[in-house]
Formats: C-alpha cells, sequence, structure tokens
C-alpha cells in the first residue's frame, strides 16, 4: 500500500465523505482533494488532517491536477447533486438521469485534464447519474479504464430491507441490484439468499406485496435522506473506499459495479471482479425471464438518456472527441473544475 496516493475530484459532501471513509480505513497512504473551489478543498482536507493523528499515517491534503501525476486511482465526485439539480423527485420517472445533461459539461471539463496528466489511473465515476457518466468519461479518454459505482450501494441497501424484513443480520443476505444505478435497476429476488435458503421461499405471505414494499424502500431511500439531511452521502463514501481498497490491493472483490456492457451497449451494473486497475472480469448471473427483460430494458433507458444530451455509448474509436489540453490548465493551482 506504501506509496498509493488516490485523488478526490470534488470536495462537496460526498467527495469528504469518501476521503473521510478511506482515511478511516487506511485505504492509502495520500488522499489529495480537488475542487473548483480550492479554498474548500483546502478546508476539507485541513480539518480530516487534524484527525488523521489518531491514525496509521495518511497523508490528507488539497491539490491541483498537477497532483494526479502518480494517482493510483482517481475518484470524482465533482457535479450537480440530486437536490440542486431537482431530481429528488418521486414522481419523476428519470431519476438521476435528471441530472446527466449538467453533469456531463462538467465531465467534459475533468476527464481530458485527467486523461492528459494521469491517462493509465482507474477513474472511479461517483457523480450521479455514475453509469451515463462511466460512458460520458470514456468519450474523453482512450487510455484510462472506467468504472461506476453503480448499483454497489442500491445492493447494499436492498439487503438491508430484506434483513428488516426477514429478521436477520443484513451481513447474512446475499443479494443484487443490477442494471441503472437508477429507477430502471433490477431487483434479483429469484436469485437473493439467506444462507442457502431462497428469500422468497422465507417470505409469509403475499410475495408480490413484499417484494413491491422492499423495491420501493430502496428505490427511494435516496429521496428519503436527502428529504431529511440535503445530501445522501455517507453510505457512498464507505462504499467508494471498498471499491478502492479492493483496486489498490488488487483484491479480487465482487461486487455490483458498473463497466462497459458490449452486449448491451451501455455502462451498467453486473457483478464484477475487483482488482489492480478496475473491473477484471464480470460475471453473467441466470436470471429470470423478467429480470431479464428488465436488464434489457435499463440499457435502453440508459442508451436514450445520453443519445438525448448527443453521446453514443458505443462511439468508433476515431470519434473520440480527444480535447486538447494547455498545460496552465493541469498545472494551474486555481484550475477550474466546472
Amino acid at each position: 500500500m506504501t506509496g498509493d496516493k488516490v485523488v478526490v475530484i470534488g470536495a462537496g459532501r460526498v467527495g469528504a465523505a469518501c476521503a473521510k471513509a478511506m482515511m478511516l480505513q487506511v485505504v492509502c497512504r495520500q488522499i489529495v482533494l480537488l475542487d473548483e473551489v480550492s479554498a474548500r478543498a483546502s478546508a476539507v482536507a485541513e480539518d480530516l488532517s487534524h484527525g488523521s493523528v489518531l491514525l496509521p499515517a495518511v497523508d490528507v491534503s488539497s491539490g491541483s491536477y498537477g497532483a494526479l501525476r502518480d494517482a493510483s486511482l482517481v475518484v470524482i465526485t465533482a457535479g450537480i447533486n440530486e437536490r440542486a439539480g431537482g431530481a429528488d423527485d418521486r414522481d419523476d420517472p428519470r431519476g438521476r438521469l435528471g441530472l446527466l445533461s449538467d453533469n456531463a459539461v462538467i465531465y467534459g471539463e475533468i476527464v481530458p485534464r485527467v486523461a492528459a496528466v494521469a491517462p493509465d489511473a482507474p477513474i472511479l465515476v461517483v457523480t450521479d447519474p455514475p453509469d451515463a457518466l462511466a460512458d460520458v468519461a470514456r468519450h474523453y479518454t482512450g487510455t484510462n479504464p472506467i468504472i461506476s459505482s453503480g448499483t454497489f450501494l442500491d445492493s447494499l441497501r436492498f439487503r438491508y430491507q430484506l434483513a428488516k424484513k426477514l429478521e436477520c443480520r443484513a451481513t447474512a443476505v446475499d443479494a443484487h441490484v443490477l442494471g441503472e444505478h437508477g429507477t430502471s435497476a433490477v431487483y434479483a429476488f429469484e436469485s437473493a439468499r439467506v444462507g442457502l435458503c431462497p428469500v422468497l421461499d422465507m417470505v409469509d405471505g403475499d410475495q408480490q406485496r413484499f417484494r413491491a414494499e422492499v423495491e420501493e424502500a430502496v428505490k427511494y431511500a435516496n429521496i428519503e435522506i436527502i428529504e431529511g439531511n440535503e445530501a445522501s452521502q455517507h453510505a457512498i463514501g464507505i462504499v467508494v473506499s471498498r471499491i478502492a481498497s479492493a483496486i489498490l490491493s488488487d483484491e479480487g472483490l465482487v461486487a455490483p459495479v458498473g463497466t462497459w456492457q458490449p452486449q448491451y451497449g451501455v455502462t451498467l451494473s453486473l457483478p464484477s471482479l475487483i482488482g489492480q486497475g478496475g473491473v477484471k472480469r464480470v460475471f453473467h448471473p441466470k436470471l429470470d425471464e423478467d429480470e431479464a427483460r428488465g436488464l434489457k430494458a435499463s440499457a435502453e433507458v440508459l442508451a436514450s438518456a445520453l443519445q438525448e444530451v448527443g453521446f453514443d455509448a458505443n462511439p468508433q474509436a476515431d470519434q473520440l472527441p480527444h480535447r486538447h489540453v494547455a498545460n496552465s490548465e493541469i498545472l494551474g493551482e486555481e484550475s477550474e473544475l466546472s
């Protein structure tokens, strides 16, 4: 782990939560925060550094794009969040995809600068909507591995809600949410297990009602948190830390994160082997007919959203719009991220 550096671009609530979780879990030796408001990145880094006195050696600092040069991982959280972007309306079928247009513009400024300084560093996309933005990011780099946080958090929420219903520990539940981190997500009830027992076999009463209640609780968990605390931040910070740890340690963790899936033509989440460089292998679980249709529909929703903002999820290599980045944009301490 010695020498590993993670750069977090965006020092708002989610970026700060990611940095804090990585610091507490000692995921790496160095964390650097970047933000369009340099004073904010500096303040968050200073605040975390005071607490780091009680922890194993982790250096937390702020910097500019020049800090990316020897980064082992780049985490992007910068962008307009759900509350600010109006994506916290339960009745809006777009969900997080309503943020895509504005955040795609921000990624068009950030990713070329990352690619110019650290062309081989894996980029972990956390900004909402992460799956579609992962495809946007691929338009601006032909070299950086791209991974989205995908449905990892959804799957934890799924396990948590199932455990509440079944009155057991969530750690005993094995269950996945697939597809989009959003309204078209697929809840894989048929393969969900507690121990070796299928979850649906443990349901006393109406299975359809059980499924609907669990799905609704997971689907709107972020909005309930936003309504009470302005932003959903702490759990995603822990998820990002877990992904970062798996990448930096070449762990071989299997979790549902987003990578580009050729058979679907977009980035979406399937169980994936996470290690050095990002995702090393994708597993294609056996799905029932409804789940298979749902996953296909989820891919279509993502592809349509990308097309609406002028992106093709699967461009030809010679169509990638590599943006020239001047040295002043990379090295300037006051470089803006938006």
